[in-house]
């Protein structure tokens, strides 16, 4: 139905939001025959793994278990698209487990279009079949609610023009939790108080504004003997001499805090190095691997591929170095505004930038030179003009008010024990990362705490009051702290999933999804069809790290 000025459209489930939540939502409920309008602010679908630039952190047992049966295919094809399109040598080419980067931090680091490339087959017979439809370049802008319930979504799309969207079940699947507050949903943001959940790792007074740091990551290739020097950014002098009252030097260093031990450590730097990337073992249980930093998040290996087919690796800088905490990059009420935001996305970028200027022209070298001229700036491989990621990654969004909310007490090993388990009655899927916050926005440290492996609650996916609009990110009943181990690519993935087949359920059914929770027979069933379609609800006996 088009009006003049306004398209307006009707379906059964809305996704705002094209991350990995998003993806996995749209698809679990097209999959299950429901009509589907998926958004995506940017013009490529993702997330964190394509127009963030991120490499999937993810537990040191994802290749058996601890993700569901489609994440696991995501990941396969992955790797098949580079069996089948680039020039691996043998022994590459023999590996089930290839890892195309041959970095540390994952064991599936890759190039974010190579990932755009595997989601958008995943979506297209979908999208062919009329259940999916996707709107690029579409953000939400206002919604509108009634009681308990969304009745609609306004989305600003890229000609200016707003498409008012009508669904029965609306999937908040944005980076930021933005359908919360447009809707009326009941959420937290930033750092809850220690009285309110007993947390050990919590501050004392509840701080709003209390945020982890926001990273525009880019990508970098090296050419010995060439000049790629950009231009010096406007706020290099600044982000130059910037030192944290926490950090053993400036921030432009390659001197920098442990997140475990906050003890300082001096990361290396070598472009290119000639050990072979097939003896590289990517296993953050045994070890981080983030002192040798381009390595680190190395996302095409030269090594791997038959000789003279890349004249170098490319690697993906996401480290101490440009993270960004100086003020929230997120509207909060009565606290920051549009020109904050906008503010905190300027320093972010040109806190990246700075960090590239500074590689190229004043970092200490191995032979005791300074400055790495040929480091060269890709931005064929984030897919923009600046060469920047297309989007910042967001470690931490607003959080709705839930059913159950997720604390320390049931995910930390220092409480629980490396053996010890939070078993769920109602779980809906499984995670297990380490309680990882980054520097934040009110000045704290990392908090880096050891975790267990977890199970994923229904009653986090559910909000308190409103009963058809379901969190698909990192928005779920999460505290401040124990969104530090679900923030990451599969356990996203997993919510996103369960967030796609629960809408479906409940329309079938003619319930809300609180009554799935509620009513054993309702939950049980289904909980079989999570069974079926490959959603792991529960852990084998592993200890946690």
């Amino acid at each position: 139905m088009t009006t003049l000025g306004k398209t307006e459209l009707d379906t059964e489930i809305l996704v705002a939001g094209g991350g990995l939540g998003g993806v996995a939502a749209a698809l679990a409920a097209a999959r299950a025959g429901h009509r589907v309008v998926l958004t995506e602010e940017t013009d490529w679908i993702g997330g964190q793994l394509t127009a963030q630039a991120v490499p999937p952190d993810e537990n040191p047992w994802i290749e058996r278990f601890g993700g569901t049966r489609t994440y696991r295919e995501l990941r396969e094809r992955i790797r098949d698209y580079y069996r089948r399109n680039y020039p691996l040598r043998a022994g590459a080419l023999r590996l089930p487990e290839l890892n195309p980067g041959a970095g540390r931090v994952s064991k599936l680091c890759h190039e974010p279009r190579v990932a755009l490339a595997v989601l958008r087959e995943l979506l297209a017979p979908q999208i062919s079949a009329g259940r999916i439809t996707l709107l690029l370049e579409h953000r939400p802008v206002g919604a509108s609610a009634k009681g308990d319930r969304v009745e609609s979504v306004t989305l600003s799309g890229p000609d200016g023009e707003n498409v008012l969207v009508r669904a029965e079940y609306v999937l908040d699947a944005t980076e930021n939790g933005d359908l919360l507050p447009m809707a009326g949903v009941e959420y937290v943001v930033g750092a809850e108080s220690r009285a309110e959940h007993a947390e050990p790792h919590a501050p004392e007074e509840a701080d709003p504004v209390n945020l982890q740091g926001i990273t525009y990551c880019f990508a970098l290739s090296h050419h010995e003997g060439e000049n790629h020097v950009i231009e010096r950014p406007a706020m290099y002098e600044f982000w130059r001499e910037y030192t944290p009252e926490f950090w053993p030097g400036p921030l432009l260093g390659f001197l920098a805090p442990d997140p475990r031990t906050l003890e300082p450590v001096e990361r290396t730097f070598v472009p290119n190095p000639d050990t072979d990337p097939l003896d590289v073992s990517a296993d953050q249980s045994a070890d981080a691997g983030d002192k040798e930093l381009w390595g680190f998040r190395r996302i095409l290996a030269r090594g791997l591929h038959e000789p003279g087919a890349f004249d170098s690796d490319i690697t993906l800088v996401n480290w101490p170095l440009n993270d960004y905490w100086l003020r929230p990059a997120l509207e909060i009420e009565g606290r920051t505004g549009p020109a904050d935001v906008e503010r905190a996305h300027y320093e972010a970028k040109q806190l990246s930038l700075s960090v590239l200027y500074w590689l190229q022209t004043e970092a200490p070298r191995p032979d005791g030179g300074t400055g790495f001229p040929g480091l060269r700036l890709r931005p064929d491989v984030t897919g923009t003009r600046d060469g920047l990621a297309k989007s910042a990654y967001v470690r931490e969004s607003r959080r709705i008010r839930a059913v159950t909310t997720v604390t320390e007490h049931a995910v930390s090993a220092e409480i629980l024990g490396v053996r010890g388990r939070v078993s769920r009655p109602d779980s809906v899927g499984v995670g297990s990362y380490r309680i990882d916050l980054h520097p934040s926005t009110s000045g704290d440290r990392y908090i880096d705490v050891a975790s267990v492996p977890f199970e994923i609650p229904l009653g986090a996916l559910l909000p308190v009051r409103v009963t058809n609009l379901l969190p698909s990110a990192k928005n779920v009943g999460t505290t401040h702290l124990t969104n530090g181990c679900f923030r990451l690519h599969p356990v996203e993935w997993n919510i996103g999933e369960v967030a796609g087949l629960l809408a479906g359920f409940a329309l079938r059914r003619g319930v809300t999804p609180q009554a799935v929770r509620a009513e054993e027979k309702l939950f049980d069933e289904f909980a079989a069809e999570l069974d079926q379609a490959g959603v792991e609800r529960h852990w084998p006996e592993v200890q946690g790290y």
